[in-house]
């Protein structure tokens, strides 16, 4: 036995050792946001009563805490340490739910209530609305009252706020006397509601004594007793759940106070604590613990309470004073909160463990084979809790466990089989979906029950479908539109995009359907106006681009179909909503409206809403929507500039601090739109913007200077130097402000002013600059991400006025900081400013600080993601040109250490270094020192690394370039057979760089390199034409024109329709590419032959090659295709006559390209014979083929004119069959397009009639 415990205890530790290994990995994927690492210590103690508490203040989570006192990056900070998705390198990532990435301003969209249908006046005209449709008054009625709720309880709580701080600051010796008041307080619906008599207490418990110290039960906030609750956040476990409390049982009932009487604002389920006094419960969200069930019939009142008079039937009343036995709440007296808390949990554990009716038991049970035994007579059965808590519990009453029988008939709940072929549904689709499962008789159901279900079908085809099905879906939803209803469509799009498990694809396709809808359904859509934007307006805040375009679009679409009156009675409500969100969405989506339906249009609207007096939330919204419509339009608003301007101008006098800082926004707005015009709408807000910024601190301030920012660049070169001086002084001031939003504000400002004309060059030298470098250029700065890339800019644009030495001998010694962050921030304002200035200005002892600091900034770099301090480097050795010659062994020296270095990341910035400073050591005449690098990059082509290898080979092509072929080291005929394996590499960046070498060496020194070597080279090449970048199978394919005219076309053709046979689409385009491009470059008569051979190979992939390399070959060789062009005719007839749809369009393609190269060449014959075989496919559908063959018609306009054309189209113009007259009709207007003048003298002679005169002579026309 002892050893049996030892091998237990042994087993326990080894587990305990195993866990503590686990919690120590880094690849744990608990929420650290709200955990904050593996530090138990911060984990929540408390589950929140209800949803409010759950957002609790930023601060009070640690890892906010923590990162409130760092000043790293934020883009770092975001990135809080999580599990390591090792799948995520792999391609395998989940696609990302749109929840996920959203923060919680974002998801406020979650909370938005889609609204019920709306009355359409226009399609009811004069008719009185349906009292069940809600109208525009009833929404602004709700809107009014939802306010006034807001108003109410914030004036409540600022009465308490400051309650409790008068009862802080109230001096100790008033402490009685507030005692008694609050007593009273506390009391008052103990107060008689008889004129006489005032209710006294028999009997004080010491519960009701107000307590001086504050302890853990005082916590308790019992509904009516304000004073007594502890200040802070509320703890769920400190609350008793029950709305009636026994703290004030002992007192005597009043007289004259009917019992079971509820006073006005009393909820039904507070508990009375006297006969007949309920408690007052306080407005909160109710939670299921804490109701009170007594619907069945063993639920008890509390002891001591009276039963009301007219009772509910069932609810026995138990342990009150009238009845004969007293039960044990009475006999002990007062009861301790344990005690009291006890009987409480025993009575709800009783309520929900109770015994089962006979009518419940009937609904269980079939009705047959089942008998209902009586109870025995003696039989009571014990359902007082009291009595229960007073019982001894026997240690044998636990009946043991027993295993119970396996039932195989069960029925577990695994999702079923969608029916008749409908995608899979996600556990999440089940809500929306579900009835889908369900195999009903579709005969059986009603039509809108028909309808609604084929709309569900289509909806989850579209949502979880193949593509194919998808298609299909959205083409039958496009088209019954109408039939299927605005409302039955809404209804189910809607509610689906508003999913919480919504992923982007499946958000996109829903939009698409509503897209589509909606261009369908044009004006039956008004009543849906609001439901829509609720669903749509949160696109338009989205971090995704392409999400905020699509938004856009819809809610340009809507606005066309509904027009401006009901979009205005859709939204009108929202510009004063209580909720900010709301209120931002809405802004942006009327910006969309105005640009839809013109600006015009909203500017009443808006001049009304920018001069509300009921709320400032609304003056603030039409503010807000002028911002957003100067941000989406831009410098379209020039045309209403002024009256814009006019409409928001009050705003900057206005009461509400908000709306002045909305204003002073929206002119920057303005302002930026209309750059650089406009200066004369401005002349009205520039004496209150001026007045502003000398009155307002903070947040007000920075917006009133960014519109000044943005003005003074309008205004002419005598105003705007006399207004930066002036707006100079106030932003000096604020160079020294800890506020970051206000930094990056000034420095745009700054920018903005100094690049204006008229500022001159010594003032801001003189002025400016001290300050500027002071405040500014700090280590502080380059840690945020945004201050950075502004403080660049505004240096830069110093730079263009005061020059380069100026900026550069302030800044070159910091080159040397220890901070890494802002020695790349000092180069990469270096580089701007050297590229847009060149080098001119430096002297020779900052051409020395610079140098030796860019090579210290390079040498000591660790990380460099963008490049900084290469590109850095590049610029100024580039800019400085012969003059860094005494530099460069040194700087040769550093490349070659640190291509050695053991470090990838070393190597690979070694060799990039190469080819940004080689055409400069070319003008340093130092091909020696050149080819020494060359030689060494060579000894490193077995580099592991690719990333490191295709820098190493990028280095070699930059001084192969320079240093010519002849003088290369290593030579040419030892380099290129180096290169022939790495051509193998599947990698891109190796690829692109080892296939432009080679490309250039096959172009400029194929003689020397053997043909063998150079076969070799082809065979390798036509596996790089699968490549997914562009760019490497376009330098394939020139690589192919360039070895063909090394070593002759014959075997690379060779090689080349050999590979048309492969069944990879892209491989075989690129290699009729490549066919083509040797053709061009060896002569068509070269290749023609072999490849009008390889057409009668029977096999489509091989003659569709042949056709496309034809066409290609044409559009390359334009004017020589003269000479060929009867040669291939009749190859191209075979193909315009094959069955096959792809042969047709490949060889109408290859017509057209063959009709523009020989136009006005006198093959005319040939063309005419070819339109023959093209017209016939102008009746085909599919889309690829009638575009083919309209390119091929149009060329043959150009090739033979518009006449010839013309007398083919008029034959079918007035046939008696539409389909036929709709396509003649479109040729006939792409070619009025394409020469309208040329068709005149080809128009027929027509007769003059009765009423109409068809001849126009020549001078007629003339005049």
């Amino acid at each position: 036995m002892a050893s049996l415990d030892q091998e237990i205890a042994k087993t326990q530790e080894e587990r305990k050792k195993t866990e503590q290994q686990l919690a120590s990995l880094t690849s744990l994927t608990f929420d650290t946001d709200l955990y904050g690492g593996s530090d138990k210590g911060s984990y929540l103690t408390s589950i929140p009563a209800n949803e409010d508490e759950e957002n609790i203040d930023a601060m009070d989570n640690e890892v906010a805490r923590k990162v409130a006192s760092y000043t790293a990056p934020k883009s770092l900070l975001k990135e809080m340490p999580g599990g390591d998705d090792s799948d995520a390198g792999l391609g395998f990532r989940k696609p990302q739910k749109i929840i996920d990435r959203e923060g919680e301003y974002h998801q406020r969209r979650l909370k938005q209530f889609i609204s019920p249908e709306r009355h359409d006046p226009f399609s009811a005209g004069e008719k009185t609305p349906d009292p069940s449709v809600r109208t525009y008054a009833d929404v602004m009625r709700e809107q009014a009252l939802k306010r006034e709720k807001e108003e109410t309880l914030k004036a409540i709580a600022k009465k308490k706020k400051e309650e409790d701080e008068a009862a802080k600051a109230a001096p100790p010796q008033a402490a009685p006397a507030q005692q008694q008041q609050q007593q009273k307080r506390r009391n008052r619906w103990d107060q008689s509601q008889d004129e006489g008599g005032a209710a006294k207490k028999s009997k004080t418990s010491d519960w009701d004594m107000p307590d001086t110290t504050p302890g853990r039960w005082d916590a308790t906030p019992t509904p009516g007793r304000v004073t007594d609750a502890t200040p802070g956040r509320r703890n769920r476990w400190d609350e008793t759940p029950t709305p009636g409390r026994l703290v004030d049982s002992d007192a005597t009932p009043a007289g004259g106070v009917t019992p079971g009487a509820t006073p006005a604002g009393m909820t039904w389920d507070a508990t009375p604590k006297l006969s007949g006094m309920a408690t007052p419960t306080p407005k909160r969200q109710g939670s299921r613990w804490d109701e009170t069930p007594a619907t069945m019939g063993s639920a008890t009142p509390l002891p001591g309470a009276t039963p009301a008079a007219a009772y509910t039937p069932g609810v026995t009343p138990a342990g009150g004073f009238g009845l004969a036995t007293p039960t044990p709440g009475q006999l002990r007296g007062s009861v301790t909160p344990e005690q009291y808390n006890l009987l409480r949990w025993e009575r709800d554990i009783e309520e929900r463990n109770r015994p089962l009716t006979d009518e419940e038991l009937d609904a269980m049970f079939p009705q047959e084979g089942y008998k209902i035994l009586e109870p025995p007579a003696s039989y009571v059965p014990i359902r007082t809790p009291a009595r229960k808590l007073l019982a001894t519990p026997t240690p044998m009453g636990t009946p043991l466990y027993q295993i119970p029988e396996e039932n195989r008939g069960q029925q577990f709940d695994v999702p079923k089989e969608a029916p008749g072929g409908l995608p899979f549904m996600k556990p999440e689709d089940y809500q929306y979906f579900g009835a889908l499962l369900n195999e009903e008789n579709e005969e059986e159901l009603s039509p809108d029950e028909q309808k609604e279900r084929k709309i569900m079908k289509l909806l989850l085809k579209v949502k979880n479908g193949t593509p194919p099905q998808r298609k299909t879906a959205l083409r039958q939803l496009t088209d019954k539109a109408r039939e299927f209803g605005a409302g039955p469509l809404f209804n189910r799009i809607l509610p689906l995009l508003m999913q919480p498990t919504l992923e982007d694809q499946e958000r996109h396709l829903l939009v698409k359907v509503i897209d589509r809808v909606l261009y369908k359904l044009d004006e039956l859509v008004r009543p849906y106006v609001h439901k829509i934007l609720v669903v749509i307006e949160p696109l338009l805040i989205d971090e995704d681009y392409y999400a905020r375009v699509e938004g856009r679009e819809i809610i340009s679409n809507l606005s066309k179909a509904a027009g401006l009156a009901t979009m205005i009675a859709a939204m009108r409500p929202d510009i004063d909503n209580i909720d900010e969100y709301v209120r931002n969405t809405t802004a942006r989506a009327f910006s969309v409206v105005a640009s839809a339906l013109g600006i015009p249009a909203l500017l009443p609207f808006l001049k009304a809403v920018c001069q509300s007096k009921k709320s400032w939330q609304a003056r603030h919204t039409g503010i807000k929507i002028v911002q957003q419509i100067a941000i989406l339009i831009g410098c379209a608003v020039l045309p209403h500039l002024r009256s814009l301007v006019e409409i928001i101008e009050h705003g900057l006098n206005d009461e509400n601090q908000k709306v002045r800082t909305i204003t002073a926004l929206s002119l920057a707005a303005l302002a930026e739109a209309a750059a650089p015009y406009g200066i004369e709408s401005f002349d009205s807000v520039l004496k209150p913007l001026w007045k502003g910024i000398r009155q307002h601190r903070g947040k007000v301030l920075a917006a009133f200077l960014k519109a000044i920012g943005f003005i003074i660049p309008l205004m002419e070169a005598l105003y705007a130097s006399y207004y930066t001086k002036e707006v100079m002084l106030i932003l000096i001031r604020e160079f020294q402000s800890p506020d970051e939003e206000m930094k990056k504000i000034v420095l745009k400002v700054v920018k903005q002013c100094v690049s204006t004309e008229g500022v001159e060059a010594d003032y801001i030298r003189n002025d400016i600059l001290p300050e500027f470098f002071r405040n500014f250029w700090v280590r502080r700065m380059a840690l945020d991400r945004r201050n950075y890339k502004q403080l660049v800019e505004t240096t830069v644009e110093i730079a263009n006025k005061v020059g380069v030495a100026d900026i550069v001998g302030r800044i070159v010694e910091d080159l040397k900081d220890e901070s890494e962050p802002y020695r790349r921030m000092v180069m990469e304002t270096i580089e701007k400013v050297v590229t847009n200035l060149g080098s001119s200005d430096i002297d020779a002892r900052l051409e020395e600080l610079l140098i030796d600091g860019i090579l210290y900034a390079f040498q000591e770099q660790t990380s460099d993601d963008a490049n900084v301090m290469l590109n850095g480097f590049g610029a100024v050795v580039n800019s400085l040109g012969q003059r860094v010659k005494p530099y460069l062994p040194q700087i040769c020296g550093t490349i070659k250490w640190r291509l050695n270095n053991k470090s990838a990341k070393v190597r690979q910035q070694a060799a990039d270094l190469i080819s940004r400073i080689a055409v400069v050591m070319k003008q340093c005449h130092e091909e020696q020192l050149m080819g020494h690098l060359g030689v060494v990059l060579y000894e490193y082509l077995g580099e592991e690394y690719p990333e490191v290898l295709g820098s190493i080979l990028g280095a070699l092509k930059s001084i192969v370039n320079v240093i010519g072929m002849t003088k290369m080291t290593p030579p040419i005929k030892d380099l290129l057979p180096r290169l022939t394996p790495i051509l193998k590499n599947r990698h891109e960046k190796v690829q692109e760089n080892c296939i432009d070498l080679v490309g250039r060496i096959a172009d400029r020194g194929a003689e020397f390199v053997p043909a063998r070597e150079w076969m070799r080279i082809c065979f390798e090449l036509l596996e790089m034409l699968k490549a997914h970048k562009k760019g490497i199978r376009r330098a394939t394919v020139n690589t192919f024109g360039y070895i063909a005219k090394a070593i002759g076309p014959q075997d690379v053709l060779a090689t080349l329709l050999n590979n048309l046979k492969v069944q990879e689409r892209q491989n075989r385009v690129c290699t009729t590419v490549a066919i083509a491009i040797v053709a061009e470059t060896c002569s068509p008569f070269t290749v023609l032959p072999a490849l009008m051979n390889e057409y009668r190979v029977p096999e489509l992939n091989v003659q569709n090659g042949v056709l496309k390399s034809l066409s290609f070959l044409f559009e390359y060789i334009g004017e020589m295709g003269k000479d060929y062009i009867y040669a291939v005719t009749p190859l191209l007839e075979d193909a315009l006559m094959d069955r096959d749809l792809v042969h047709r369009q490949t060889a109408a393609s290859a017509v057209k390209h063959m009709a523009l190269g020989v136009a006005g060449l006198g093959c005319e014959d040939a063309l005419v014979h070819l339109l023959n075989y093209v017209w016939p496919n102008i009746f085909e559908t599919s889309p690829h083929v009638i575009n083919a063959v309209m390119e091929a018609i149009e060329g043959m306009r150009v090739a033979l004119g518009a006449a010839v054309i013309l007398n083919y189209c008029l034959q079918g113009l007035f046939h008696p069959a539409r389909k036929v007259r709709e396509v003649y009709w479109k040729i006939y207007n792409s070619l009025y397009i394409g020469a309208q003048d040329a068709l005149v003298a080809a128009y027929p002679i027509l007769e003059d009639e009765q009423n109409n005169v068809y001849s126009r002579p020549e001078l007629m026309m003339f005049v």
